[in-house]
């Protein structure tokens, strides 16, 4: 069975188009991200997979149902990126009255410990800090144990480390055969944790595919150089520079050109040129669509 079909939705609000036909079907059991640049309608299309929308034009459906009818049966559970924490309340009462409203809750111990949150049970929200309270967001969002998890950048207040035990909860909970969703900026997330990928700019589908599918999308390759603190973005081929650990590294779409052009400018110093991996091919797909 699918866990969710969208079928050609659009939003505009106002006269901006801010999803337009897009159309994407995720079976149950994946693991798929969802990424794009700021304003691509990642949280629009979400929000319209999710019912707090109505999309302008085309259909949702998750698990064959209306996304409120998938709701009310407790199929869907939603991780937002803020908010949703009632004041006053502890971690331990935000979960009980949860528990209490699905049909076939996880217990909430199980909650707690899935989330690191066994030791603050009591404190109440206002003394959490950002990542506590995103862990929170999370317990809230399985105790139902929902078939479809939904998750809109749902690491951006965590620390390196609560990144990584978060992402070790969110395997076990899929490995028990669950869907996820999630959008996020941190690309290494998506090559480390997702079974599919789908790129989104400016309101489209751009690329939909396992991480390896997306890079192949484009001819890219990484040309890295001593960093000799010239401006590489004018050379040919290149459409993104990052600076790492003294060295220069290039995203470019003509890796020939670009070497060309280092040589001929006398910037060829400790030459090396690799496969793109998905932040380069990520880069060079949203540039190309610009």
């Amino acid at each position: 069975m699918n866990a969710v079909e969208l079928q050609k939705v659009s939003y505009a609000y106002g006269s901006v188009r801010a999803v337009e036909d897009v159309t994407l079907t995720v079976t149950a059991g994946e693991v798929v991200a969802v990424l794009g640049p700021n304003g691509a309608g990642k949280s629009t299309t979400l929000l319209m997979l999710l019912g707090l929308l109505p999309p302008r034009t085309g259909g949702v459906r998750l698990f064959g149902r209306a996304p409120s009818a998938a709701a009310a049966a407790g199929l869907v559970g939603a991780m937002p990126q803020a908010g949703g924490l009632l004041p006053r309340s502890t971690v331990g009462d935000l979960l009980r009255f949860l528990h209490d409203v699905y049909p076939q809750p996880m217990p909430v111990a199980e909650a707690l410990e899935l989330a690191d949150l066994t030791g603050l049970a009591g404190r109440t929200v206002e003394r959490l800090s950002g990542g506590q309270a995103q862990r929170l967001r999370f317990a809230m969002a399985l105790i139902g144990r929902p078939g479809l998890l939904v998750l809109d950048e749902p690491t951006a207040a965590l620390d390196v480390e609560a990144r990584r035990a978060f992402w070790a909860a969110m395997r076990t909970y899929a490995g028990q055969g669950r869907t996820v969703l999630f959008s996020t900026h941190y690309l290494e997330e998506a090559d480390d944790n997702a079974d599919r990928i789908v790129v989104l700019d400016r309101g489209r589908v751009i690329a939909d595919g396992t991480a390896a599918d997306v890079k192949r999308r484009v001819a890219v390759r990484t040309v890295g150089v001593t960093d000799r603190k010239a401006d590489y973005s004018v050379l040919p081929g290149v459409v993104a520079v990052a600076e790492r650990a003294g060295r220069a590294v290039l995203t470019s779409t003509d890796s020939d050109a670009t070497v060309l052009a280092l040589a001929a400018a006398g910037l060829l110093h400790d030459l090396e040129v690799a496969g793109a991996g998905l932040e380069e091919a990520y880069l060079a797909l949203t540039r190309l669509e610009a």
